[in-house]
């Protein structure tokens, strides 16, 4: 019906004489209007003719239902909501144009009580279908309409005038409100709350260009932009931001809004024309800044077009509406990253920073806080080198998830060296050091103080490992084989007690022979809810055993992604390889320069051409760092360090940043491929990849395995 523009597609073609354009009114004019009920346009009532006048002259969709059949007559803008039903609709009866809807409450009844009893009506929503332009696609539309009886020069009711405006677009924005604010409550960091503003921004007013900023907190502020029709993946979506640095008196318009905390809207000019960085800023004609309304972060969100844009008092208010959302996110956000980023330097420093660096025993951690990245953990790791030569590793578990289990996790660490030190047979230091968990727990006054550990002794020499237990998991070791397949066993020791029981743990030795690993693991690795223990346990066993090679490195990464589900647990490993042959080893301090990528690439072909790597090796290795340290350099902006090890079975590349972008590093880092485009690739090239959280940064690391050398 003319009211409701809704419909459904019809075989019907617009002619040649549809009315669109300039050519609108004439083309309705030249229809044949004497065979209906409107008569011909010569003989037309002189309010009526006002009438037509009126709505073939306005851009708003309108149109006139005449007489008692309704009859149509409308105008260019009404056309378009038509879709294939025009020019066929023109001159013929609502009932007919709109049979398929006619029926409904709020179409047909509502025109022709506006007809009958001269009533005007307006409905502020209604959905409707619609089919756009041309095509045979449906779509659910949202309109506002008013009905209007229209009379002639003697007062008489003869039609009835239609207006309706499309408000869709409308109402997507203000679910797309609703979405968003779902969206931004599942934010931690304030790069998340970047990158869903900005994907919200995008989506919702289709600028050309958003911008999301806040500051420092020391003066100065960082800014994120996301321009339209740039190619995001579902990695870059994940992809850290590339916030922009900028001093306390920088003057781009959405800085300016969150200093001062008034928005700014800009209808046409060249609001970036001072602090434009490329040509995206300096096509930008039209800019709404608005303040993120929050006293805990200062901060603001820019959506800018290229050309002018008059802003309506709707699309201003959902635009303040979006900001004072994005700003409560963004002061959670802030609020979380200050007690994360506490807490897990507290966790860390209290963790060794560096491992023995040794030429046969090669050594690797991994720690990954649990679910809640607020708190503090108890789970530790360590490995050092023993008066005799040996290698004392250690992994253990303080029950607690706060800053006091930290704090005794690392009075037990510092405890358990010294004591091996002294003496390190594993069931002496033990045993030692139930006796300080008694006395922690008498000097708490509590007897709820739970912690296991289990340390051992390797004796490269000798090739054994002697293992004590304190009620902690068995450790794992992947026995190389001869054979060149790999299996893995978990370890024969005696389940002793956790410490602070009176325990007396005993000791067992085994085997530890060149090519064999040893892997050191908490609870949290393999324990799921509604999983059995022994369940995790093979999972991770099985995990072990499929391992590409025997790389410390490597085996943690597995270890820790073996057993499927998320854990609310902290997870610390801990592995040691017995390696085959000494490996050779190299790093490269890398400048936060744009030349750096380039040196590294340079440094690394020259460095394994010297090791004689078979050239397929050097290749990949060399494009899979030169993606590794271009991501450091981008995505952290600081200098990074790049170590490769070789061993007979493997090349190993490490590329250390020293800090993010953000102000903490998150609680569980992304796999390799959600860190963007370029390290697709090494995931393609490498035989295992993983990233290691540290103290201050990220480690990002591959392995790739090389072949035997060929026997003549």
């Amino acid at each position: 019906m003319p009211g409701t523009v809704g419909r459904v597609p019809t075989p019907a073609t617009p002619g040649p004489d549809a009315p669109t354009g300039p050519s609108a009114a004439a083309g309705v004019l030249a229809h044949d209007w004497a065979a209906t009920a409107l008569g011909s346009p010569d003989n037309w009532d002189v309010a009526v003719r006002a009438v037509i006048e009126l709505i073939l002259a306005s851009p708003m969709p309108m149109a006139l239902a005449y007489g008692d059949d309704l009859v149509l007559l409308y105008n260019a803008a009404y056309a378009e909501l038509l879709g294939t039903k025009h020019p066929s609709a023109l001159g013929r009866p609502a009932a007919e144009v709109f049979a398929e809807i006619w029926a409904l409450p709020s179409v047909g009844a509502v025109i022709e009580r506006s007809y009958r009893q001269g009533v005007p009506f307006l409905e502020k929503e209604s959905t409707l279908p619609l089919v756009r332009g041309h095509s045979a696609t449906v779509e659910q539309a949202v309109f506002t309409r008013g009905h209007s009886p229209v009379r002639d020069s003697a007062g008489q009711i003869i039609g009835v005038l239609t207006v309706a405006a499309e408000t869709t677009h409308v109402t997507e924005q203000l679910q797309s409100l609703s979405q968003v604010a779902a969206a931004l409550a599942g934010t931690l960091t304030l790069d998340d709350v970047a990158r869903v503003a900005l994907r919200y921004a995008i989506n919702t007013f289709d600028p050309d260009q958003a911008s999301f900023a806040v500051d420092e907190g020391g003066g100065g502020w960082r800014m994120v932009r996301r321009v339209r029709g740039e190619l995001l993946d579902e990695a870059d979506e994940r992809l850290p931001p590339l916030w922009r640095r900028a001093e306390a008196d920088w003057s781009a318009p959405v800085v300016q809004a969150a200093g001062s905390g008034v928005p700014s809207f800009t209808r046409d000019g060249q609001p970036l024309r001072d602090t434009a960085v490329d040509r995206h800023d300096q096509k930008i004609r039209a800019m709404a800044a608005l303040p993120l309304g929050t006293s805990v972060v200062r901060g603001g969100l820019a959506v800018g077009y290229q050309a002018p844009h008059t802003w309506s008092p709707a699309e201003r208010a959902l635009l303040a509406a979006s900001a004072e959302l994005i700003g409560q996110a963004a002061e959670r956000a802030r609020r979380f990253e200050t007690q994360h980023g506490t807490a897990q330097l507290l966790q860390r420093s209290m963790l060794p920073e560096h491992l023995p660096d040794l030429p046969r025993l090669r050594i690797a951690a991994r720690y990954d806080p649990g679910v809640d990245g607020n708190a503090a953990g108890g789970d530790f790791y360590d490995a050092f080198l023993l008066p005799d030569g040996s290698l004392g590793v250690v992994l253990g578990d303080v029950a607690g998830h706060d800053v006091q289990a930290a704090a005794r996790m690392g009075q037990v660490r510092a405890a358990l060296r010294a004591l091996a030190l002294a003496d390190p047979a594993p069931d002496a230091v033990l045993t030692g050091l139930d006796r300080l968990v008694t006395s922690l727990g008498a000097e708490a006054g509590t007897h709820e103080l739970f912690v296991t550990v289990a340390f051992g002794v390797i004796d490269a020499e000798r090739r054994e490992l002697t293992l004590a237990s304190a009620g902690h998991p068995a450790p794992l070791i992947r026995r190389g084989g001869s054979s060149g397949r790999a299996h893995a066993e978990y370890v024969d020791v005696p389940a002793g007690p956790p410490l602070g029981l009176g325990g007396r743990p005993g000791t067992t030795t085994v085997a530890f022979r060149p090519g064999d690993t040893l892997l050191l693991f908490s609870d949290g690795v393999v324990e799921r809810r509604r999983q059995s223990l022994s369940a995790g346990l093979s999972t991770l066993s099985d995990a072990v055993a499929k391992a590409s090679s025997g790389d410390p490195r490597a085996l943690c990464a597995v270890a820790t992604a073996a057993v499927a589900g998320g854990t609310e647990d902290d997870v610390a490993v801990l592995a040691v390889e017995h390696a085959l042959k000494p490996s050779r080893s190299a790093s490269m301090e890398v400048p936060a320069e744009p030349t750096a990528p380039s040196r590294v690439r340079h440094w690394m072909t020259g460095q394994l051409t010297e090791w004689q790597v078979p050239e397929s090796v050097i290749g990949a290795a060399v494009l899979c760092t030169s993606e590794l340290t271009t991501n450091a350099l981008l995505h952290a902006g600081t200098a990074a360090r790049v170590e490769i090890d070789l061993s007979p079975e493997r090349l190993l590349v490490s590329v250390a940043d020293s800090g993010t972008r953000g102000t903490v590093t998150r609680a569980r880092t992304d796999t390799l491929s959600s860190r963007g485009r370029g390290l697709g690739l090494i995931e393609e090239l490498s035989d295992a990849w993983g990233t290691d959280p540290s103290v201050r940064g990220s480690t990002v690391w591959f392995e790739i395995l090389t072949p035997p050398p060929a026997h003549p």
